[in-house]
């Protein structure tokens, strides 16, 4: 109740600005809470209302602030932050799996996904950096409002970090269920949310960078 409060609130609102940081911290709140019970190796209390909250916000909000953040910087339609971000989850993805394949020795977290390496994870951040570089020699929206590369560069680092602890997150939501998949739909590939959970759970720590960098440039 408290998320869908939150959500018909911020739609009531007129203030983008106070719409946008309300949305962004129940998403962030959420986000922490996931992250809490990831890292908590102890029993989790099982509370249905809280988390239903829980798997509604983390769904729900992040795709409120998707559609809310090409019009984030300076109130113009920017349709290149969103194509990015998905270029940029996807070449994360695409070398980290590449990389952890062929060089990975070290768990990143064994617990929860078995072939997941700290290999893999850097060797994707090392890509998605190079690919953002790229990105933003093309980029006639981003580059010229913030005037610097490194911006979509700091972006490949907070959705290759964020984005990882997203698909672990999805490993842990699964694993709780008993399920391989989170659906059907996709055979072959794990279920449409199991090709969205990176970037949903980097949009909120996305977008508070972009407002951030908006309201200071």
């Amino acid at each position: 109740m408290g998320v869908a409060g939150l959500v018909i609130f911020c739609l009531l609102i007129d203030t983008t600005l106070y719409t946008n940081l309300l949305l962004n911290i129940g998403a962030l709140f959420i986000a922490f809470m996931l992250l809490e019970e990831l890292f908590y190796k102890g029993p989790i209390p099982k509370d249905k209302t809280a988390k239903l909250a829980r798997l509604t916000g983390y769904v729900i909000l992040p795709f409120l602030l998707i559609i809310r953040l090409p019009f984030l910087i300076q109130g113009t339609y920017t349709p290149y932050i969103i194509i990015g971000s998905f270029i940029l989850i996807w070449t994360n993805d695409t070398f980290a799996y590449i990389v952890g394949k062929t060089m990975g020795k070290h768990k990143l977290l064994e617990r929860i996904s078995p072939k997941k390496t700290i290999e893999g994870f850097l060797g994707g951040m090392i890509f998605t950096i190079l690919g953002a570089y790229i990105i933003s020699l093309f980029d006639i929206f981003l580059t010229p409002v913030f005037h610097s590369a490194y911006i979509w560069m700091g972006a490949a680092i907070i959705l290759v970090i964020f984005g990882t602890l997203g698909d672990l997150v999805e490993s842990q939501l699964k694993r709780k269920a008993g399920v391989k998949d989170s659906g059907n739909i996709m055979p072959g590939h794990g279920g449409i949310l199991d090709r969205l959970d990176s970037i949903i759970f980097a949009i909120p720590f996305l977008f508070l960078y972009y407002q951030i960098l908006t309201y200071v440039s």
